[in-house]
């Protein structure tokens, strides 16, 4: 009889411990993964040609905005280049980037990124091939109007002899959506 009485006693509990947690999740709003709220993706696109040359760049990013100040993401570089009987390359690498809205209008930013560099020269058709991997550090100033920021940065990484870029100082135009 104790047995019995024990088990009822069990089950109203239960019971009332799982109506009392059904009434409170009800209560609670429901929780929903908010990550894709917070990528905004963006990136770039570059096209140049002349007199038998090309150029072409393709280079998508992606942010997570932890908060109205402060974001991080990764970015992804692709480049073709080629000037007819004298010089190909091709380019591709990656980055991580750090943005920081100091106030509203003015974001400095901070980026790591490393490419690997495939060039080969045309010099009297005896192909010099030069493959190397080339980190650069940039330091960034910029000012911000919405989803667009346009301004200057520094790689303090910089080497003449390896860098893709034609100085260790470069303007940039970002957009994330």
């Amino acid at each position: 009889m104790t047995l019995s009485l024990n088990i009822r006693q069990i089950v109203k509990v239960l019971f009332f411990v799982f109506s009392v947690s059904l009434a409170v999740a009800q209560q609670k709003p429901q929780q929903t993964n908010d990550f894709w709220d917070h990528v905004r993706f963006g990136g770039g696109i570059g096209l140049s040609f002349g007199d038998a040359y090309f150029s072409g760049t393709v280079a998508p990013s992606a942010i997570y905005q932890f908060d109205s100040n402060f974001a991080l993401g990764l970015g992804f570089n692709a480049t073709f280049n080629k000037q007819k009987n004298a010089y190909k390359s091709t380019i591709l690498g990656g980055s991580v980037l750090g943005l920081f809205n100091v106030i509203n209008e003015l974001q400095l930013s901070t980026e790591f990124e490393n490419l690997h560099v495939n060039r080969r020269y045309d010099i009297n058709l005896n192909l010099e091939r030069d493959t190397y991997w080339v980190p650069a550090l940039f330091f960034g100033a910029g000012y911000r109007s919405g989803n667009i920021t346009f301004g200057v940065r520094y790689d303090v990484l910089y080497d003449k002899s390896k860098s893709i870029y034609a100085d260790a100082w470069a303007p940039f135009f970002r957009v994330y959506f």
